[in-house]
């Protein structure tokens, strides 16, 4: 099929009986002579005025004309359609829908495809073009039309914050020539505007998954994915390469995985980024996870702990010697709870050594050590390195087999006092765990001070929750909770604003398995006795479950139960099961 052919801008403006062949022969001689555009050599010779050249332009490009200086025009225009910043930043103004419903966005030059991609990715619905005068458009941002806007955010939008210094703090092996090159290129602007916003949006991990036909961004906030934009195809390549660079990692490597680091200021905060690389079947999926210096500052109050955990946790981190054990798969919060208890025992008498793989935050006084396999710089190395460094506290990112393992216990036995993670589901599992390993049981008793599971829920938005009048019957029986708790209790329920995204939720926090090691455990860890016998053990000695400390927080009104259901349900129910609670 041909492809239909656009008229030149001369031709429009004299079917349209603006100009004569003359003035388009004249202006064009002009045009040539001076650089400028066709439209601008018009309107210098006084060929043609604004609104036409601007009436002409919308005509090519199959787009609508406003003029936004006339009465009607400016009554079309509405600034809080969309962010200040992004006004301020493009040159364009909002409009309010025309007769398809859709937001209506003005622009100086409609030809200009690499800002109107741009715009699709920072606004959050689809929009239409709409054609203007530059001028006028112009006039209006910076006079009493945009009087409103909120001049403070420009000093601190994308360009300024991320563009004019990504060079200086990427890692120091990349080449700051290269990024410099590069700096005016619509994939540096895509890159540093999906960076940016996934950190203002609260996310805590950036995911580009390439597909057979476009690439798909998705963000995960607060531990649930949404789809953000999905980009064409074919950008896969450039937005891959620049962020591999960004990350220091190499980016002529496609067939294995790499990992990296990225460290930008973003609104006077240094922020970390974990990167990730992937080889997946439609090309390379890329991870960026956001390290939030200020997430492992936030108080052990604030993590999640009711009182007497909170309580229980403070004496155990305080012990002399042993070691405390945090289980939960990847994303529970491990790291985040052991920093918080690192960050309580940081103190000028205390030495601190962490071997962490990779090292996610940097602590002032503490020795952070990065394990190293590709140079033999392995946890048992660095363990063993450890034990002579005479610490007080030592961290172990995780315990993966029997050799790191025994060196942990060890240096529990000998005076240490140990922290590390595990995955597993729950806390007695934790014992039966490091015995399959292959490590002897009666050191497993004898060392192991605590364990604790945990899980992340999502905490309900405080200003749009309200009671939930008739909770949903066979929720309530899965998380345990019966009809005379909810009588004595508030049972929540998401409704979802402006604050919240829609979504209800705005937050997390964990909820936790504290198991104290007491006599009867250890003697039943001794004997290998099974996980059932050692959780009844933990009860009997005061461990609350992890669907307990679930159903404290929903009587409290701070998450709902189809939350903790997701994470935590009783034993012996069939959700399908049809049944007043």
């Amino acid at each position: 099929m041909a492809r239909k052919v656009r008229k030149k801008l001369g031709e429009i403006l004299i079917e349209q009986g603006a100009v004569t062949d003359d003035a388009i022969t004249e202006a064009s001689a002009a045009a040539a002579e001076s650089g400028k555009r066709l439209g601008e050599a018009l309107v210098d010779g006084g060929f043609a005025t604004e609104v036409q050249i601007g009436e002409a332009l919308a005509t090519q490009q199959g787009c609508e004309f406003v003029d936004i200086n006339s009465a009607d025009g400016s009554n079309l225009v509405d600034m809080t359609l969309i962010d200040p910043d992004v006004v301020q930043k493009f040159g364009v103004l909002p409009l309010l829908p025309g007769g398809s419903g859709k937001l209506r966005i003005m622009v100086p030059d409609a030809t200009d495809l690499e800002a109107i991609a741009m715009l699709e990715f920072r606004l959050p619905e689809d929009f239409e073009i709409v054609v203007g005068v530059p001028a006028h458009m112009a006039d209006f941002i910076s006079g009493d039309g945009g009087a409103n806007l909120n001049q403070g955010t420009t000093a601190t939008s994308v360009d300024v914050t991320l563009d004019k210094s990504v060079d200086q703090s990427v890692d120091s092996s990349i080449d700051a020539s290269i990024d410099q090159d590069a700096s005016d290129s619509r994939i540096v602007r895509l890159a540093n505007e999906m960076i940016i916003e996934a950190v203002r949006g609260r996310a805590s991990d950036i995911h580009l998954e390439p597909r057979e036909d476009r690439v798909v961004l998705r963000y995960r906030i607060d531990g649930v994915c949404h789809v953000r934009q999905e980009f064409p195809k074919r950008n896969q390549q450039a937005l891959l390469a620049r962020l591999k660079l960004m990350a220091g990692v190499n980016i002529a490597e496609k067939r294995v995985p790499q990992d990296g680091r990225i460290k930008l200021p973003i609104d006077g905060e240094q922020i970390d980024f974990r990167v990730s690389t992937c080889p997946a079947y439609h090309g390379e999926s890329v991870v960026l996870r956001v390290l939030r210096p200020d997430s492992v500052r936030i108080g052990l109050e604030n993590i999640g702990f009711e009182s007497d955990n909170l309580d229980v946790f403070n004496k155990v981190i305080r012990r002399p010697n042993g070691i405390f054990l945090v289980t939960g798969p990847t994303g529970s919060g491990k790291t985040t709870t052991l920093y918080s208890a690192l960050n309580v025992l940081n103190q000028p008498n205390r030495k601190i050594i962490t071997a962490e793989d990779p090292v996610e935050y940097n602590f002032n006084g503490i020795n952070q050590v990065q394990v190293k396999e590709g140079i033999g710089l392995t946890f048992p190395i660095i363990l063993k390195a450890m034990l002579r460094q005479a610490p007080n506290v030592i961290l172990v990112g995780e315990i993966r087999d029997r050799e790191v393992g025994d060196i942990a216990i060890q240096a529990a036995l000998t005076g240490h006092l140990v922290f590390s993670t595990l995955h597993t589901n729950d806390a007695p599992s934790a014992i039966t765990r490091l015995v399959d390993m292959g490590i002897k049981p009666f050191l497993v008793a004898s060392s192991i001070q605590a364990i604790m599971a945990q899980r992340l829920i999502r905490v309900l938005c405080k200003d749009c929750k309200e009671i939930d009048e008739s909770p949903d019957a066979k929720i309530l029986r899965l998380v345990n909770i019966s009809d005379e708790e909810v009588q004595a209790g508030s049972i929540h329920r998401a409704v979802g604003c402006a604050k919240c995204n829609g979504s209800g939720y705005r937050g997390r926090m964990a909820i936790f398995e504290l198991m104290v090691m007491n006599s009867e455990i250890r003697e039943l860890a001794f004997e290998r006795a099974s996980i059932s016998a050692i959780r009844q053990a933990a009860i009997r000695g005061g461990m609350r479950s992890l669907l307990g400390d679930g159903k404290v927080k929903i009587l409290r009104g701070v998450t709902t139960p189809d939350e903790v259901a997701r994470f935590a349900q009783i034993e012996g129910f069939d959700p399908t099961e049809i049944g007043a609670a």
